[in-house]
């Protein structure tokens, strides 16, 4: 079974948004080499308060995403020209199997 990834990253959004309008031949680049990975599933959420930004990805396990996170310097490079605070920490998430899931 898949893994969820969150990796909640402390930065303006709209700071964030230019780095990505600004690089996004890289991310794709990035995005495609997370593909390779065995990455099934990627997105950017911003808080509604505009502070922080998610990156949700499904993954087929932590491995996979640990593996690929370490082979790519260029998220750090984007994260700090976007503006990011701190260091980011993923956490990765099994989906429960429940009776009210829909």
């Amino acid at each position: 079974m898949s893994v969820m990834m969150g990796l909640r990253i402390s930065v303006d959004r709209d700071s964030f948004e230019q780095m990505a309008s600004n690089n996004s031949d890289r991310l794709v680049a990035v995005g495609e080499r997370a593909k390779q990975h065995g990455a099934i599933h990627h997105a950017f959420y911003a808080s509604h308060t505009g502070d922080e930004v998610l990156v949700v990805d499904e993954w087929p396990d932590a491995d996979s995403f640990q593996k690929f996170f370490a082979s790519s310097p260029e998220i750090p490079e984007f994260m700090a020209e976007a503006g990011a605070r701190g260091e980011p920490q993923p956490v990765f998430w099994h989906e429960l199997d429940t009776a009210d899931k829909f």
